[in-house]
């Protein structure tokens, strides 16, 4: 059974006054640090340390080299927080975004060579014609406050109209090629299972956004050659694998049937064919059932639903015992999950509720080893899991 615990004692409710201060880690990161910040006391001994606040719907979080953080709003802005939790303007020279419901400027990732480079990656719903649009990526050069030399590397085919299911997770593999998750954009999800699209797919592409030569459909007769693994609802979380460098993906299901995915190359995960989940509302089946033959099964899944976002491997030693766990965020379920793993097998599975702080919609560790979070609220937040 799962461990449930209650947290104890209230939120401050605001922050007192005072002025920033900025504590060093051991590998010198230095920890952004507010004087008199909120801190809400969590399940396990934990405690949520508001690094900064005030940010409308933040999406995505990559750590800059000097302490500082990028952090993405889902309605089109990209604002770097100061080692000292103050958060800046809007960055200037990111494109045309398509901010309605679900869509809008998502994930943010650095180039793993950006002190030399200063490439920076995001996701963002892209408009195409009419009430069209799709996942697409692009990438700029940090310059002080601005982005230059931005170019999209990727775009879904087809762009469609929907405002729903953009997945849009970024990774960079350990080889320098970049993962982009992709949704079934909702009221499309029979294209998840064919290879002339980019819906419902995870995609591997070079750093400047051309097709790497050993991508598993290189060579498929109409197949899009980006195309890495099929069958995806809506992937929302990845990470590398710390110890193998393979890519794992978490999904969000329908009413249930959230998964987490060991994603490899040429493999079908799925969707729509067979899930753990059933329709909204009727309850009715989708698909073949929970399992097909040349179809992969999930390493866990959640029924009820948790609604799942971000994704990280714990690899420090901040929080004793913990170290190698996967850590998944999750927006309808309000928690952060443990998971406790023996290779590709979970055997353990710990929900820490978060419900003072709200939905929670990415998952990050830092330089210096704490998890990250960002509440996706109107008024979200960047909070440092500290123990």
């Amino acid at each position: 059974m799962l461990r449930r615990r209650l947290w104890t004692g209230l939120a401050l409710a605001a922050l007192l006054a005072g002025g920033a201060a900025c504590a060093q880690s051991s590998n010198g990161f230095r920890l952004p640090v507010l004087n008199g910040s909120a801190v809400i006391p969590g399940p396990q001994g934990l405690k949520l340390v508001t690094v900064a606040g005030g940010l409308h719907h933040p999406w995505g979080l990559a750590f800059l080299p000097d302490g500082r953080l990028l952090v993405t709003e889902r309605a089109g802005r990209m604002r770097i927080v100061s080692a000292s939790g103050e958060v800046g303007p809007p960055l200037q020279g990111l494109p045309e975004v398509d901010a309605r419901s679900q869509g809008g400027l998502l994930d943010v990732v650095l180039d793993p060579k950006f002190a030399d480079n200063r490439w920076v990656y995001w996701s963002y719903s892209e408009p195409g014609p009419g009430r069209s649009n799709g996942t697409s990526v692009a990438r700029g050069k940090l310059s002080g406050d601005r982005l230059d030399e931005v170019q999209v590397i990727f775009r879904q085919q087809p762009k469609l109209a929907s405002t729903a299911h953009f997945g849009s997770r970024l990774v960079f593999a350990r080889d320098g090629r970049l993962f982009v998750t992709t949704g079934d954009r909702l009221f499309h999800r029979d294209l998840a299972q064919k290879l002339d699209n980019h819906v419902g797919k995870v995609v591997r592409i070079e750093a400047d956004g051309r097709v790497p030569a050993d991508n598993p459909h290189v060579a498929t007769p109409g197949a899009r050659p980006e195309i890495w693994s099929i069958g995806h609802r809506n992937p929302q979380g990845a990470a590398l694998h710390p110890a193998t460098g393979v890519l794992w993906t978490h999904e969000h299901g329908p009413e249930g049937g959230d998964e987490i995915n060991v994603d490899e190359a040429g493999l079908n995960y799925g969707w729509p064919v067979i899930t753990y989940g059933v329709d909204y509302g009727s309850g009715r089946k989708i698909g073949e059932g929970s399992a097909k033959p040349g179809m992969e099964q999930p390493v866990t899944y959640w029924v009820p639903s948790i609604g799942p976002s971000g994704m990280a491997f714990l690899t420090s030693d901040r929080y004793p015992g913990w170290k190698g766990n996967l850590f998944v965020g999750a927006l309808r379920g309000q928690l952060l999950v443990r998971l406790e793993l023996d290779g590709r097998r979970v055997v353990k599975e710990e929900r820490l509720p978060l419900n003072e702080v709200g939905r929670i919609r990415d998952v990050r560790q830092g330089p210096d080893g704490w998890l990250y979070l960002l509440t996706d609220q109107a008024d979200g937040r960047i909070l440092r899991v500290e123990r």
